[in-house]
């Protein structure tokens, strides 16, 4: 069957425009031409100018299209390295989201939004490196902290979703806030490190009655506190370093990027313990 520019147009949904383009480039070749002069193209051609137009909405180039064309390279191959290459291009469009979105939500300042960007660029390598200079400042070359080191290491996977990236940004600025790094210092030198030890007695001993609606003014709030076996001053210096919300944060963003589940809030009972002890 002989198709006229107008025909293949109709058939392929291009414009004729673009199938005279393709056709004067070589691409789609006429297989003839007509009393009047005008290109004829046959069924390969139109098969040919199928496979230009996927080709094309997948967006491969046209240097690409003729090395198919002309037997140089494979469909396959040309797919398998255009897939690659929209990988690397996503995963920068996902960074690119994931910062614009935390500079829209937090109002950042030029100065703000140079450095996120330039967190959100960094290789494993150097995500790494920064994360080990936190922990390596934070907790001292102290061996019987290697294990809390590991819990507290983040792990960005290879393909990490605009939440992860997002969680990432925000964890590396705390990682270099030296204030940040000062409360886990004193964390470590001055009680129980970060060790869940004191933490977890709270958590047990005052939760029981925060659900029954103990005042922490009371006699059974005293109680408590006296159960836990520290002096009071001991526990209000303690709850001033651990209370604060950058700690917990820390853990909410570390879950995040390690696909873990949500850390349980000590908060409300570090607030009532606070309030118990004044």
């Amino acid at each position: 069957m002989r198709y006229s520019i107008g025909d293949l147009a109709r058939r392929t949904g291009l414009t004729i425009k673009a199938v005279r383009f393709y056709s004067d480039r070589g691409l789609v070749p006429p297989s003839g031409r007509n009393t009047a002069g005008h290109r004829r193209y046959d069924d390969a051609a139109a098969a040919r100018l199928d496979l230009i137009r996927t080709l094309r909405d997948l967006g491969v180039g046209l240097a690409a299209i003729r090395r198919i064309i002309d037997g140089e390279t494979t469909v396959a191959d040309v797919a398998a390295r255009h897939a690659e290459a929209l990988e690397l291009e996503i995963r920068v469009l996902r960074l690119r989201r994931a910062v614009l979105t935390a500079v829209a939500r937090r109002g950042s300042t030029p100065e703000e939004t140079s450095l996120m960007h330039d967190l959100a660029r960094l290789s494993e390598v150097e995500r790494r490196r920064l994360v080990d200079d936190f922990l390596a400042d934070a907790l001292g070359d102290r061996p019987e902290l290697a294990g809390v080191a590991r819990t507290l290491t983040p792990e960005l996977p290879e393909n990490p979703s605009p939440a992860q990236i997002d969680a990432w940004i925000e964890l590396a600025g705390l990682a270099q806030d030296a204030e940040f790094r000062a409360i886990l210092r004193r964390l470590v030198d001055r009680h129980e490190g970060l060790r869940r030890g004191l933490a977890a007695e709270v958590r047990d001993a005052v939760t029981p009655a925060l659900e029954a609606g103990v005042a922490p003014d009371s006699p059974q709030a005293a109680a408590i506190v006296d159960g836990l076996g520290r002096p009071p001053a001991e526990l209000r210096e303690w709850l001033g370093t651990v209370n604060d919300p950058r700690r917990e944060r820390y853990l909410e963003l570390l879950a995040v990027i390690n696909g873990w589940a949500a850390p349980e809030s000590l908060t409300p009972a570090l607030d009532w313990l606070t309030a118990a002890t004044a």
